[in-house]
């Protein structure tokens, strides 16, 4: 018999990036009684990875729980990063509805629509949180009627329409039900969400059904599996089944040996759970997002969304170049070859493929952030390899015709910036859909453009806006082919001979372009040592010392201005690059490269093409 369970309530934080997601569940927690008084608490304190602190992003979803009014209220932080869309689809089969958070100034944004969508085509009901309602400039009123619109744009229900809107200052830790009543404390939120929020639902009588939604890893245990229990019950060491909606083949006897509910931040061991708890589960070696664990006497898949496919691949190598080994801890192919098998353990977006070469992967993602995140997080670890540029995936149709994914881009930037921004992304075969005004002054340009149109423009854009320009991308599926694009205008500074740069070698050569190092450092024939204003690659010696006769002395050298080189970014190198070289990354360095070092060769491969 279907039972509700009122002492519960599952829901998920969903928003566009930087509205303050993580913030608010900071505030949730600590206003629910999560800590002691005087307990000293990071900020962000759910962004638990080094890069998700500094970038201010949420990479990964993750579980937390508070009570208040004798409920428990299960809450699920989703990352805003279309990048990282593969996290967030599993996750809202868990929950029975979502807070939506909104930027009491920007409004809802291409994101917000992105996550969204996907609540709606799963009939979730939604409470719209209008965030950082103490910034001077904002204009809760005018967003509320953006929210609507988006709503009825999604198709949403009556039910879904009549939601209700909650005005909060997540720093300042308060909520209300009014736009100009300043509010106390959160309890006008935690209100909302019992009311309004339904109480999980399923049969305790029924046989086990669990449909694991997030994976995560541990060194100890292994692989966690992170779900709500939708019908019956579980308990340690009762023996299930695995089974997986879109794998009719997979079917596995498996026995339970941990099971643990959230409290605040931490894990707590439970013996058994009931419906409507979410639960993490360890002890089985093979679990994915989306099977099921069920009870053997009845077996049941849970259907669920197919995860999105990557759109986008890159090779990772083992470092070859004259300076490998030198500053990395792990270097081999075994090495770089297991850690990327581990990483899929907890990325489900991601593939890893073994090549015709054993020291070449071919790693595929969701974009250039996601896989620029895993190439961080390996030179941390003190991995050492080199990676080729981005190249997107591309299908074919029934017919043969070559398909490629498209992405829709939101660009807002200041009138003056528009016409630039037009004519760049035309050139990279996009295709501009709508002009019209956005908050702020800005104007916002909407384009259809290839994916691979817009590898390595983010730094690019940036220039040319002049640093205020805004570019929100979603994937929207596959078109055809829009035909060649010409990446890079400008060429390569190439070393010629391996040294160590000088400032009078590097003095001549930067009257050819751009320099991306300075004096004293380490350098090889075939690296990539600036940018030149030309189209074709230039060779420069910059460890060339000045001939000294008695005639020349040493100290003119010393009135030499060298101008200060433009140092990469890893996003910016991984940008930079082009198909005809590499990007050697170290835990101390970052490194372009010809991926043939040798000059003749390389002239002799570029007259074959």
């Amino acid at each position: 018999m279907i039972q509700k369970r009122e002492d519960i309530r599952n829901v998920a934080i969903i928003a566009h990036v930087d509205h303050g997601k993580t913030t608010l569940v900071d505030v949730l927690l600590k206003q629910s009684g999560v800590f002691r008084e005087n307990q000293e608490v990071a900020e962000r304190v759910m962004d638990s990875n080094d890069i998700e602190r500094e970038r201010g992003i949420t990479i990964l979803s993750k579980n937390t729980a508070v009570t208040y009014k004798d409920t428990k209220i299960n809450i699920v932080d989703t990352p805003g990063h279309a990048d990282f869309g593969g996290e967030v689809e599993p996750v809202l089969k868990t929950v029975n509805g979502v807070i939506l958070v909104v930027d009491a100034f920007e409004g809802p944004m291409p994101q917000t629509k992105f996550v969204l969508r996907k609540a709606m085509e799963l009939k979730l009901p939604v409470i719209v949180c209008v965030n950082k309602i103490d910034r001077p400039e904002a204009r809760p009123t005018e967003v509320i009627d953006e929210v609507l619109e988006l709503l009825m744009d999604l198709d949403a229900s009556d039910e879904q329409l009549d939601c209700p809107f909650v005005f909060a200052s997540a720093k300042t830790g308060t909520a209300s039900l009014d736009p100009n009543v300043p509010g106390k404390d959160m309890a006008p939120l935690f209100d909302t969400i019992l009311d309004y929020i339904p109480a999980p639902e399923g049969d305790p009588e029924a046989g086990t059904q669990l449909l694991i939604s997030t994976i995560d890893y541990n060194e100890y245990v292994g692989r966690i599996g992170v779900g709500k229990v939708d019908n019956g019950t579980i308990s340690v060491n009762q023996e299930v089944v695995i089974v997986n909606h879109h794998e009719p083949d997979k079917s596995k006897k498996v026995k339970v040996s941990k099971l643990y509910e959230f409290d605040g931040l931490s894990k707590v061991e439970v013996k058994s759970a009931g419906i409507g708890s979410i639960v993490a589960v360890s002890g089985i070696a093979d679990i994915h997002i989306g099977d099921t664990l069920c009870s053997p006497d009845d077996v049941k898949p849970i259907p669920f969304q197919k995860i999105s496919e990557p759109t986008i691949a890159m090779n990772f190598v083992v470092n070859d170049s004259p300076l490998a080994g030198q500053e990395g801890k792990f270097v081999t192919s075994r090495h770089i070859r297991d850690r990327l098998f581990r990483e899929l353990n907890t990325d489900v977006s991601l593939r890893v493929e073994e090549t015709d070469s054993t020291d070449s992967f071919k790693v595929s993602g969701r974009g250039e952030l996601h896989l620029s995140v895993l190439i961080e997080n390996m030179r941390r670890e003190g991995y050492e390899f080199a990676v080729s540029k981005a190249e997107v995936l591309y299908k074919q149709d029934e017919r043969g015709k070559k398909l490629e994914p498209m992405e829709l881009a939101y660009v807002d930037v200041p009138e003056e910036f528009s016409g630039v921004i037009i004519e760049k992304l035309s050139q990279r075969k996009g295709e501009l859909k709508e002009m019209g005004h956005a908050s702020g002054g800005y104007t916002r340009l909407i384009f259809s453009i290839p994916s691979r149109g817009l590898i390595g423009y983010r730094g690019e854009f940036l220039t040319d806006t002049k640093g205020n320009g805004i570019m929100n991308t979603v994937f929207d599926g596959y078109g055809e082919y829009k035909g060649d694009i010409a990446y890079r205008s400008q060429g390569s500074l190439i070393a010629f001979e391996s040294g160590e740069s000088v400032t009078y070698g590097l003095f001549n050569a930067q009257e050819r372009g751009t320099l991306f190092i300075g004096p004293g450092e380490k350098v090889y024939a075939g690296m990539v040592i600036g940018q030149t204003g030309k189209s074709e690659d230039i060779e420069v010696n910059i460890c060339k010392r000045k001939q000294l006769t008695n005639t020349r002395s040493s100290a003119a050298d010393e009135a030499l201005r060298l101008v200060p080189p433009k140092i990469l970014s890893l996003e910016q190198a991984l940008d930079f690059i082009d198909t005809d070289e590499l990007l050697e990354v170290t835990p101390k360095s970052l490194r372009i490269r010809k991926k043939i070092l040798d000059p003749t060769l390389r002239k002799r491969a570029s007259f074959k093409k």
